[in-house]
């Protein structure tokens, strides 16, 4: 490899991982939040299960939108993997463990999201159940995404509070955008308990975007000091870590 390589390297992954981490976004929130935003009626779910019937094509089309955010979330989580393990190897590697599990729990939140169309459209399957019963089988399927999303999220939070401190101590990105990363993992970490997440509702979540839109503006923008990430990677590849 070249000393050019060498030396684009980290910037050219820190690219990448904003672009992985935008379509992450963009796509999670398309599949979680938009459509299911459209299709589910609150305390009905007579028009809930007349929605996602209606709509089929959108309703997988969510589906197809979570599993692309899955992948492209597991892509970034490995980026970010070898940007900041220069800086902490062992903290970089918990991060990323515990991202994968959450990558899981998301992917299984996923599959919960096609269930309802399932149950829905398949009814001769299911012949034993009145349409009622359907209905409210379906609406369980939704909380289940719902709860298990929310179990992903706060996966993710604890994935900030660590990415957060190691991009405090890096050098070569911004200490507040660490800081801004620690205080939105907090925000995730308190959907953990359903009464504190609501109870603290919206300020919990509000606290999020600050931390996650300036690394990821950051990311795009401006990448990584490239001259200090080789100096933290040469300090952490010389063994004094």
């Amino acid at each position: 490899m070249t000393g050019h390589n060498i030396e684009s390297s980290p910037q050219v992954y820190a690219r990448i991982a904003g672009v992985f981490y935008l379509l992450e976004s963009l796509t999670a929130v398309f599949g979680q939040f938009f459509v299911l935003g459209r299709l589910v009626v609150h305390g009905d779910t007579a028009a809930t299960a007349a929605n996602i019937l209606g709509h089929e094509p959108l309703m997988r089309l969510g589906f197809a939108s979570s599993l692309m955010a899955v992948a492209f979330h597991i892509a970034w989580a490995l980026l970010f993997y070898e940007l900041l393990k220069p800086v902490n190897r062992h903290v970089s590697l918990l991060a990323t463990f515990v991202i994968l599990v959450g990558c899981a729990i998301q992917a299984l939140a996923s599959l919960l999201y096609l269930a309802p169309l399932l149950v829905l459209a398949d009814g001769s399957s299911l012949s034993a159940f009145t349409a009622e019963q359907l209905q409210a089988l379906a609406l369980v399927f939704l909380k289940l995404n719902g709860q298990a999303f929310n179990i992903y999220l706060a996966f993710f939070g604890f994935w900030c509070v660590l990415v957060g401190y190691l991009i405090f101590k890096s050098t070569f990105l911004p200490r507040v955008i660490g800081l801004l990363m620690v205080f939105a993992g907090l925000g995730y970490l308190t959907l953990l308990s359903a009464p504190l997440a609501n109870y603290l509702y919206p300020f919990n979540m509000a606290i999020a975007g600050p931390g996650e839109i300036s690394l990821l503006l950051w990311l795009l923008v401006k990448g990584v000091n490239v001259r200090k990430w080789k100096e933290k990677a040469g300090v952490w590849l010389g063994g004094q870590e």
